[in-house]
């Protein structure tokens, strides 16, 4: 066979991943705060894209022609804002609607109507101070905002005034930085020795003497560490006590007669050391200023229908709005110059297909979001024993999606429901076989079944895992012994045998 150059035309097909495909994928899985970060994101990188404010007009506004450009409309009457120049200053209240008590706190009636008259015009802003008083001492609100004082800085200011050697100032300031939120050093002095090239025995002392800083039982390795250190500031570290410290896994287990063995004390000293360790901090670094928790926003409400079905609506507070510009697009198109041109196709594509990606979202999650009610109204109507087992696979074949596309969708988003707030992935739940024959129980119906039984249990009869399954099984859940102690320990319920001896001690 002879090898020569030649031409073949073939025909297949392919997914090509465009920038612009991957964009609309990658929309799909944020949360509505990544959301608004790559929406501010993008309105900074393209001139062509503006936020669309016309859902957040005052309802003063709503009479206003839509055709009005808003410098037009921002101008209006300027006696409607400011004192004309032939109005008296006896007329300010009436043009202001307002008094002077409320406009001017610091100056008294009389001063401003004599600095007007004496001025004949306009007050003069230009002496304004940067806070906006007139005398330039007045305050400034950026100025005067204060935040929560973190553990690091309050560590900090103790560090400057502690009386230590250069060489140990550096190793405290390393292992100030190495403190979580909770106060307790994360890391083994050993690598910080190596880290710093000091001696063990140095970085050590510095340790101590850091640890008996402000909030006691900061600096502390381990929770038996925290403990001692408090307890030692309180003179309470005697060696019962330091016993009770370290065998603190029975005081969890509620072993009281392991403790008092380990121990050597009575039931009176037992009840007071556990009082003494009570009252302790476990955490202490969280009583300063951390990392504000933002709180969960629904991007989905359910609420009922008057027909008896559910009304599903997306939040819209969560669905950031933005509109391309045409009419800077016309301003700007007519300059010369190829790298313009370029530029500005490239911004108004980027713009329009953003634009439609998070249209298509906002489809895409509503879509997925009625299914879920669909497939989970008896949820929604009883409860969550009747939350039925459903995957991805359903309700990609429901909707005709990939089942990928419902993964991402699902994926950070919440929606709000008259029985909470709930992630949408909380609804998709494995199945656990019928005895009868019947329809599969959803396993999170099945945990929330586990720990009802266990919440009504009484402290005569405490019920044991294999009794939990024999219960199960008469109503018809098909359940093996293991999973019940999985679904138990995931729960974070003890065991029988703890229960009943915590049930007799509280008896």
């Amino acid at each position: 066979m002879a090898l020569a150059p030649r031409l073949e035309l073939k025909q297949g097909q392919s997914l090509v991943m465009t920038p612009q495909l991957q964009q609309a994928i990658k929309l799909l899985q944020l949360s509505n705060l990544e959301l608004t970060a790559y929406i501010e994101e993008e309105l900074e990188k393209n001139p062509l894209l503006e936020r669309d404010e016309r859902a957040d007009a005052p309802a003063a506004e709503a009479g206003a022609d839509a055709e009005t450009p808003r410098a037009e409309q921002a101008g209006g009457d300027e006696s409607e804002l400011r004192l004309s120049e032939d109005a008296p200053a006896s007329d300010a209240e009436a043009v202001l609607d307002t008094d002077y008590e409320t406009l001017y706190a610091d100056a008294s009636k009389a001063e401003i109507q004599a600095e007007g008259a004496a001025a004949g015009s306009d007050i003069d802003w230009s002496r304004s101070g940067p806070g906006g008083s007139f005398d330039g001492d007045g305050l400034d609100g950026d100025a005067n905002l204060t935040a929560m004082l973190t553990l690091k800085d309050h560590l900090t200011e103790q560090l400057q005034v502690a009386q230590l050697s250069p060489q140990r100032r550096i190793i405290a300031a390393f292992l100030v930085d190495m403190v979580d939120e909770a106060g307790y050093l994360r890391g083994d002095l050993e690598s910080v020795a190596d880290r710093l090239g000091a001696e063990l025995g140095e970085v050590a002392a510095t340790l101590a003497r850091l640890q008996t800083f402000d909030p006691v039982g900061v600096f502390a390795r381990d929770l038996k560490e925290c403990l001692r250190l408090q307890l030692k500031d309180r003179n309470r570290l005697d060696p019962a006590m330091d016993a009770f410290i370290e065998n603190l896994e029975l005081l969890a287990k509620h072993d009281l007669a392991g403790l008092k063995r380990a121990c050597h004390a009575d039931q009176d000293d037992l009840a007071e050391m556990i009082a003494d360790v009570k009252s302790l901090n476990p955490k202490p670094g969280l009583a300063f200023g951390s990392q504000v928790i933002q709180p969960v926003v629904p991007d989905v409400f359910v609420r009922p229908a008057p027909d008896g079905g559910w009304k599903i609506e997306l939040n819209n507070e969560t669905m950031p709005k933005v509109l391309v510009n045409t009419q800077y697009l016309a301003q700007v198109s007519g300059r010369d110059g190829a790298e313009t041109k370029t530029y500005l196709s490239e911004c108004m594509t980027n713009a329009n297909w953003l634009v439609k990606s998070l249209d298509q979202r906002a489809r895409t999650i509503l879509k997925v979001s009625s299914e879920i009610i669909r497939q989970q109204d008896g949820f929604l109507v009883h409860g969550i024993q009747h939350l039925r087992p459903l995957n991805l696979k359903t309700v990609a074949e429901a909707i005709s999606m990939h089942e990928s596309t419902v993964s991402r969708v699902t994926a950070n988003k919440y929606m709000s429901t008259p029985r909470g707030v709930f992630e949408l992935k909380y609804f998709f739940t494995s199945a656990i076989a019928s005895t009868n024959g019947a329809s599969a129980h959803s396993a999170e119906a099945v945990r929330h079944r586990i720990r009802t039984l266990i919440d009504e249990e009484s402290p005569a009869e405490v019920l044991s895992d294999d009794r939990i399954v024999e219960i199960l099984r008469q109503s018809g859940v098909d359940i093996a012994r293991r999973t019940v102690a999985k679904y138990r320990e995931a729960l974070r319920i003890p065991s029988s045998v703890q229960r009943r001896r915590q049930k007799k001690q509280s008896a």
